[in-house]
């Protein structure tokens, strides 16, 4: 069979598809403009670092109205996984539409295009077929845009990441004293970091996501008589945790409450966990050992107000959609592309194959839907083709997700047995090695595998009585067939999981 062209690749249709009965809960989610010919918009809201403490995920204490109100307009699901807990390597899988070992990002640093250049990335694949791409603040990993998905060049907000005099001075003191000492500034290892939290009293567009908010209001009144898929990233709750005032003091500091699992999970391989490098290169956090309890409070305190912050300019893109008569016709999608931890045995950040890592918020409000909650395992590889369906863009034969849209028109249809995530590590003894995980409708199952030898070690945790993962129960021997069986499974990957039409 001669290869596809790019321009054939571009084009391709949903022949393959459109006729399965899997598919065909999609047409109750087209009204007649969109059958007529007219395209939906989409608002694509990447949130940095955004784990699922939301109250339209059941968490009373952090303040979240505006993505609460967007989720009772449309479908929150609970159980979805990226497919790295890490910025570069999540949101290229999510954009391409491919999975980490097919698109060879593990880290920071490469980019897609070195890799599989060829491939049609998500926004891309919307300008072929008659859209207005655009890309606001962090949509792609930072530093690795990519110009061919937009039709206008990216915008980044240009605000400072501190608002204090002190937090600025500090960071200019931070890097004069690098410099001193001949540090590399190229590489951003060796950059330093300022306090991990600040709480200004600044309005909102003085930090980089008031004034992406402040663009992005402006952006939709210029391309609101046009189809458009607009990308809007927002940067926090990412470290440092820098808010304005008004957003820590909706908490009380006396009442944040630590992490009530904080230990590493018993029986599990060291390597598995993470040392949380990232926030350890901030100012006064500890080079090792735990932070103290007033160090996580506040931490925690900062974490809170970060989301409320985004959540108050996700609230004022939502405003602007209805002002301008375009919500009746946009399709909202907001992610975080990744979980983050926040004590949770004994980490930070995110860096693990732990559910606190890999689950994260995926909200999408489809005009004319019913709003729902979906218990269906979902994958952010997913993102991609689901889109495409809602909006009758054709699918590119790349895509390793499956469109979710059946799950908007019927949350509880039988759906994947199993989502999908990995990380990369270095085992003492062992070298490179990569962490498989699989999370099923009960368990979380992974297993570390050493790239240059025939070393196996797993982890095993049973969501139906540890739903936080606190003991590793692979190395029971009442457990060796439940293992093999998980392992069989795991080997079979994503196809074999795929739901039946």
């Amino acid at each position: 069979m001669k290869p596809l062209s790019r321009r054939d690749f571009l084009g391709l249709g949903l022949a393959g598809v459109a006729g399965s009965a899997l598919y065909r809960p999609l047409a109750s989610l087209l009204g007649a403009e969109e059958r007529a010919g007219r395209k939906r918009n989409v608002l694509f809201i990447p949130v940095d670092d955004l784990r699922p403490s939301l109250g339209c995920y059941g968490t009373s204490v952090v303040h979240s109205p505006n993505l609460d109100r967007l989720a009772a307009s449309g479908t929150v699901f609970t159980r979805a996984y990226c497919q790295q807990a890490v910025c570069s390597p999540s949101r290229t899988s999510l954009m391409t539409g491919c999975r980490p070992d097919t698109t060879k990002v593990y880290d920071l640093h490469t980019h897609f295009r070195q890799t599989i250049p060829d491939v049609v990335a998500l926004p891309e694949q919307f300008k072929a077929h008659g859209y207005h791409t655009q890309g606001l603040s962090k949509v792609y990993h930072g530093g690795l845009d990519d110009a061919q998905s937009w039709s206008v060049p990216h915008w980044r907000p240009k605000r400072p990441g501190y608002a204090s005099q002190a937090g600025r001075d500090l960071i200019k003191r931070l890097y004069k004293e690098a410099r001193e000492a001949g540090k590399d500034l190229k590489n951003w290892r060796n950059r330093p970091r300022g306090m991990p939290w600040e709480a200004p009293d600044v309005a909102d567009n003085e930090l980089a996501d008031g004034a992406t908010a402040d663009q992005a209001i402006a952006d939709l009144n210029k391309i609101k008589d046009r189809p458009f898929f607009l990308a809007v990233g927002f940067l926090k709750p990412h470290l440092p945790f820098v808010a304005p005032k008004k957003y820590w003091d909706l908490y009380d500091p006396d009442k944040i409450e630590l992490a009530d699992n904080p230990f590493a999970p018993q029986d599990a391989p060291h390597y598995a966990l993470s040392n949380w490098g990232e926030l350890r290169q901030y100012y006064g956090m500890p080079k090792k050992g735990p932070v103290t309890d007033e160090q996580a409070r506040k931490l925690i305190h900062g974490y809170y107000a970060c989301t409320s912050y985004t959540d108050a300019q996700i609230g004022r893109l939502l405003d602007e959609l209805e002002r301008l008569g375009l919500r009746d016709n946009t399709i909202v999608i907001v992610w975080g592309d990744h979980g983050w931890q926040l004590g949770d045995h004994g980490m930070w950040c995110k860096h693990t194959n732990y559910e606190t890592s890999v689950w994260s918020p995926l909200i999408i409000s489809v005009p004319g839907q019913k709003p729902a909650k979906c218990d269906a395992l979902v994958e952010f590889v997913d993102i991609y083709p689901s889109l495409c369906e809602l909006c009758g863009v054709p699918l590119p034969e790349t895509l390793e997700g499956t469109s979710f849209a059946p799950l908007i028109a019927d949350p509880n249809r039988p759906w994947k047995r199993a989502a999908f995530s990995q990380y990369p590590r270095s085992i003492p003894g062992q070298g490179r090695a990569m962490g498989y995980s699989m999370r099923t409708d009960r368990y979380r199952f992974t297993e570390w595998r050493a790239l240059k030898t025939d070393f196996r070690e797993y982890e095993l945790y049973d969501h139906q009585v540890d739903p936080k993962e606190n003991v590793n129960i692979a190395q029971r021997p009442e457990n060796a067939e439940l293992v093999a069986k998980l392992a069989q499974q795991l080997h079979e990957g994503w196809k074999a999981a795929l739901p039946q039409s």
